[in-house]
């Protein structure tokens, strides 16, 4: 199994050495340097440089510039997605959004982690877990979400919180680390 296979399957792998995935990051860090060098009113190119970096995507999206992330092909975005500046998604797993999401600026969306083990970390061996994120949910500014984490629909991610567990649908959920505040009706 090479160390893509292994990244697409939640092993540890290693991502530093291996040309293959270093190739992949490098060609997605040079379209996404591209996108958040276009001009901001040539709608039309920043549209066509976003299809080519991410994996799935609806018609109606919005990511204003700068973003980042590191393959593309695993994020998908649904219906009236909207992130403003700043947006960071480390995607060596599938990061997955519903339909009308809106992120708020300076979030971060990481699936990538590292072994607790010293010698493990020390070789440069890395995991991925995916991240989904449900329907009509908003997240205010300074967010990270964290491996693994799944987003119920219709919640709201309070600005500067650390999502490290999941979060039921209709939830207000805030802090550091995230928990649920009360049920959104």
């Amino acid at each position: 199994m090479n160390e893509k296979e292994k990244m697409l399957k939640g092993l540890l792998y290693d991502a530093n050495y291996d040309k293959a995935l270093i190739e992949e990051r490098k060609q997605c860090k040079i379209l996404c340097a591209k996108y958040n060098n276009s001009q901001y009113e040539d709608i039309e190119s920043r549209y066509a440089l976003l299809s080519r970096i991410l994996g799935k995507i609806k018609e109606n999206f919005i990511i204003e510039p700068s973003f980042w992330c590191d393959y593309g092909y695993n994020i998908e975005l649904g219906e009236n997605f909207y992130s403003n500046h700043n947006l960071v998604i480390l995607d060596p797993a599938k990061v997955t959004f519903g339909d009308n999401v809106f992120i708020g600026p300076n979030c971060g969306f990481y699936t990538a982690g590292h072994p607790l083990n010293i010698e493990e970390r020390n070789k440069g061996l890395e995991y991925a877990k995916p991240i989904a994120v449900g329907n009509n949910v908003w997240f205010g500014g300074n967010v990270a979400v964290m491996p693994g984490v799944t987003i119920g629909d219709n919640c709201t991610i309070a600005a500067g919180s650390i999502v490290t567990k999941d979060i039921p649908d209709n939830s207000l959920a805030a802090g550091v680390p995230c928990k649920v505040i009360r049920k959104i009706q």
